[in-house]
């Protein structure tokens, strides 16, 4: 269990990065400062540098937050269940827990889709994250880590490709819907 500092460090963090976002979706990536958010979410701007490097960085630490908790629950799923299947069945699980999670990650993934330095970032982050996943995935399957790492790194596009996708459609539907239908597209190119 996390002490009181960790646990306000992570409230401050989590209060920066929903002030980025909330800003951003109002006035555009470029419409805002960090000194704006700083101030939306009740610090400094010399606290905003302790927690994070830009405003990139802080309108992007719920994915990182995400794709690490995706790790871990692939690692908790039951022994005998394939990489594959731990990977939909987390995201699955998540998408009908809290819609809410799911579709502040589509959001995240249309502002990074119209702001190219965003988009860079994204995609850094979630090629680190991706180690771990092909990780978890060799442990689970027992494969070599290039096939390891073509399935995590599959699962991660199918999921970014669905959230472009579903930012495309009228967003009427919710996200989850959009997910599966990419996840089982990708799975039938897997198979034949």
């Amino acid at each position: 269990m996390a002490g009181l500092r960790e646990r306000k460090k992570a409230a401050t963090r989590q209060a920066v990065h929903d002030a980025a976002i909330r800003l951003s979706l109002e006035r555009g990536i470029d419409g805002v400062t960090i000194d704006e958010i700083a101030e939306a979410a009740g610090i400094s701007r010399r606290s905003f540098s302790n927690y994070f490097t830009s405003k990139e960085d802080a309108l992007l630490y719920a994915d990182g937050q995400q794709i690490r908790a995706l790790v871990d629950a692939v690692r908790d799923r039951p022994a005998g269940e394939s990489g594959w299947t731990a990977m939909r069945a987390v995201v699955s699980a998540l998408a009908v827990q809290d819609e809410h999670i799911v579709r502040e990650w589509a959001l995240r993934s249309r502002l990074a889709m119209s702001h190219p330095a965003l988009l860079a970032v994204q995609l850094g982050n979630q090629a680190a994250l991706e180690q771990d996943l092909a990780a978890a995935v060799a442990d689970r399957d027992g494969v070599g880590p290039i096939r390891a790492r073509v399935l995590a790194t599959a699962f991660l596009a199918s999921l970014r490709v669905a959230m472009r996708l579903w930012n495309q459609q009228e967003r009427t539907a919710h996200p989850r819907e959009t997910m599966e239908q990419v996840l089982d597209e990708m799975e039938r190119a897997f198979q034949g």
